[in-house]
This record gives structure tokens, C-alpha cells and sequence, in this order.
């Protein structure tokens, strides 16, 4: 257990998250783009939150929001809450499938457009309420967002209308890896009495309820990112005396990663109309990481902003208890953005596996296929 005790000190100032991407030789040269107008709704953690946790309460100590420099330095030029230099895989996603930017849910004003669907991830977010409870948007309270658009959308449009959009509108989810980061942070006894297999049961187990109240609501095409190297992560690697990936955190993912597999297609067999999306971030980003060249990186495993060896104490922009941060001059040259996010770049190359991708990356349809199927 060394490795959850070295872990605690940085990982405590913070939230998981949690990155992987693609590879991408199989991607289209030019993507094709949705011929039709599909909503899209999306849930998760810090790989998808564009914006929400800015209008949440949180602390300094665990600080699950990124609205300060030099977050969004390259394509919005201002901090907007995301995660990484600029655009995230949302924001790609909603491009090729001709969306607008989707909004924060959390965003004040009462001119949502929520014909085109809306962003409800939240950063640190788990499927557990006990997950960063109090600091984020669980995957309940997301559902429940979820359920007053529906009413909204009702209201506006009517219920036959309403019923269309979320038949055939697309629900996107990256979900999970802050449950597994979370005993290690606080110390929880959670896995003194549950095995990693029954605390694994528990987490997906949620994440199906969402998916079935979901489906009850009229959803029928759902997109998955599964969990991919968290112990590679530059945090993990700064921890490391050797600069290795943490065993024990890798160990949970491949776990998660198997059984919700098998999960997805219990559900395409359960679920008359249920279609699913399940990107394989595990074996891409790894594939990525150690051969950074291939994909027109320099450096995949060290961190553009932050301090410490690989850049991976969760420093970046100084707002976190530690003041002194160094950022690279080219972001473009990193698959991480911080300690553990990716650059706009890596986003882009990820969603575009996402998006047109082959069954050997993404399974057993790709996104563009989702968003061409009428429900």
C-alpha cells in the first residue's frame, strides 16, 4: 500500500480525472459531419465539464474548478472553466455533428437552447454521491438536472416534440474515474470492506440506473468513455520515485473497464432500442503516452503546466496552495495539458476517434453512426 500513501499529499489537493486518448491511425482525414439535427447530452467529470463547477461552492484546499489562467489560453484566450488549454471533447463532438457550443447547465440566464441539448459534467464528479460530496455534481444530481430539462423542454414544445428530441438525441458520458481515485485520497475504508469487485459492482451499478432512468425518459443512444491509465497520469508519475505508473489505481481501471463492458451489451440485449458507443481510452492512451512521436507530440508523459518532476504537482496557474508553477511555450507539443488533462490537441485527436473511428477503437458503433441512426 506505499502507493496509497505517497499518493495521498497531492491527489488530496485535488479531484481525478481523467484523460486518455486515442489512437489515431485509423482516423478519416476529414470527418464527416451529422446530416440531421441530433441533440446531444452530456454527463461526466472534468474530461466533459465546460463550465459548471464555476457556479458551484468549493474550497482551496480541493479546488474541483480550473476558471483562472492559463486554462484557455489558446482558443477562448480566458479561463472558461475547462480543463485543458482550449476546447474539450464535447465541444469537438458538437462541431462535427453541427451543434453550437453546448452550455454549461449550471450557467445563469434563462435562454438555453435545450433543443440541441446541454453539458451537465462536473469536474471530480463520480457515480458515487459520496465521491467529492459536497464539491461537485454527482451523477444523481446530473440525472436529476437532466429530468428538469426534459419538463422544460415539455413545456416549451410540447410533449410530442419533446419526446422527438430525446428519442433520437445522443447522451454522451465519461463517468467513474474519481470513484476509484477517491479511497486513495481520503483514506476511506471503503476497500477494507468491499472487495474491488463487489466497490467496482457499486460504481457501475449507478451509473446502469442512470442509464435505465435515462432510457425510461426516452434516450436511446448512449456514448461511453471508458476509464483509461489513471496511474500514468504526471501526478502519479511525479509521486514515483522512478517515475513509474501506479499499479494499484491500474489494477481498479481494467477491472471497471471489463465488467462494464460486459454490462453494455446485457443492456443492448435488456433494453429494446439500446445503442451504445464504448471508447476503449485504456489501450489509446497508452498506445499515445509511450510513443507521443507517432501522433505529432513531443513529450507524453510529462505536463505542459505544473511543477515537480514531470510537471506533475497540480500547481497549474498557482490558485491550488502552491503558488510556483512553470508552463511550456507550445501546449501543442504535450498530450498533457496539468497533471493529469489533456491539451486541446489530444482532445481533438480524441474526438475524432470518437467521432469515425473503427470497432477496433470504439465499439460496436462509433459516435458519427449514432448521431445518423433515427431511433
Amino acid at each position: 500500500m506505499a502507493f496509497i500513501s505517497f499518493m495521498k499529499y497531492y491527489l488530496f489537493l485535488h479531484f481525478a480525472i481523467f484523460i486518455l486518448f486515442p489512437n489515431s491511425s485509423h482516423a478519416h482525414d476529414r470527418l464527416t459531419h451529422s446530416k440531421k439535427h441530433v441533440a446531444l447530452f452530456i454527463f461526466g467529470d472534468s474530461l466533459f465539464d465546460v463550465g459548471n463547477n464555476n457556479y458551484i461552492n468549493t474550497t482551496t484546499t480541493i479546488r474541483t474548478q480550473a476558471n483562472f489562467w492559463p486554462y484557455g489560453e489558446t482558443f477562448f484566450n480566458y479561463p472558461t472553466g475547462r480543463f485543458s488549454n482550449g476546447r474539450l471533447i464535447p465541444d469537438f463532438i458538437a462541431e462535427y455533428a453541427k451543434l453550437p457550443l453546448l452550455r454549461p447547465y449550471k450557467q445563469p440566464g434563462n435562454n438555453h437552447q435545450f433543443s440541441n441539448g446541454v453539458n451537465f459534467a462536473s469536474a471530480g464528479a463520480g457515480a458515487l454521491v459520496q465521491t467529492y460530496q459536497g464539491l461537485v455534481i454527482d451523477l444523481n444530481m446530473q440525472l436529476t438536472y437532466f429530468k428538469n430539462v426534459k419538463k422544460v423542454l415539455e413545456q416549451r414544445m410540447g410533449e410530442t416534440e419533446a419526446k422527438k428530441i430525446l428519442s433520437t438525441a445522443v447522451y454522451l458520458f465519461s463517468i467513474g474515474s474519481n470513484d476509484y481515485i477517491f479511497p486513495f485520497v481520503t483514506n476511506s475504508s471503503f476497500f477494507q470492506f468491499n472487495s474491488p469487485e463487489d466497490y467496482a459492482k457499486m460504481v457501475i451499478g449507478n451509473i446502469t440506473d442512470v442509464i435505465k432512468e435515462i432510457y425510461k425518459a426516452g434516450g436511446r443512444k448512449f456514448g461511453f468513455v471508458s476509464l483509461g491509465p489513471l496511474g500514468c497520469l504526471p501526478l502519479v508519475r511525479a509521486l514515483n520515485p522512478a517515475g513509474e505508473c501506479g499499479q494499484e489505481v491500474t489494477a481498479l481501471v481494467k477491472l471497471h473497464n471489463t465488467a462494464f463492458s460486459k454490462v453494455l451489451k446485457k443492456l443492448e440485449i435488456q433494453l429494446q432500442g439500446f445503442k451504445y458507443s464504448n471508447f476503449d481510452f485504456y489501450n489509446s492512451a497508452t498506445e499515445r503516452i509511450e510513443n507521443p512521436s507517432k501522433y505529432g507530440f513531443k513529450d507524453g508523459k510529462s505536463a505542459c503546466c505544473g511543477s515537480g518532476p514531470y510537471r506533475g504537482v497540480n500547481s497549474c496557474g498557482g490558485k491550488r496552495g502552491v503558488k510556483e508553477y512553470e508552463l511550456c511555450s507550445n501546449p501543442n507539443e504535450y498530450v498533457f495539458f496539468d497533471f493529469g488533462h489533456p491539451t486541446e490537441k489530444a482532445y481533438e485527436q480524441l474526438a475524432q476517434q470518437m467521432w469515425s473511428s473503427t470497432p477496433s477503437i470504439v465499439r460496436p458503433y462509433n459516435l458519427e453512426a449514432l448521431f445518423e441512426q433515427v431511433s
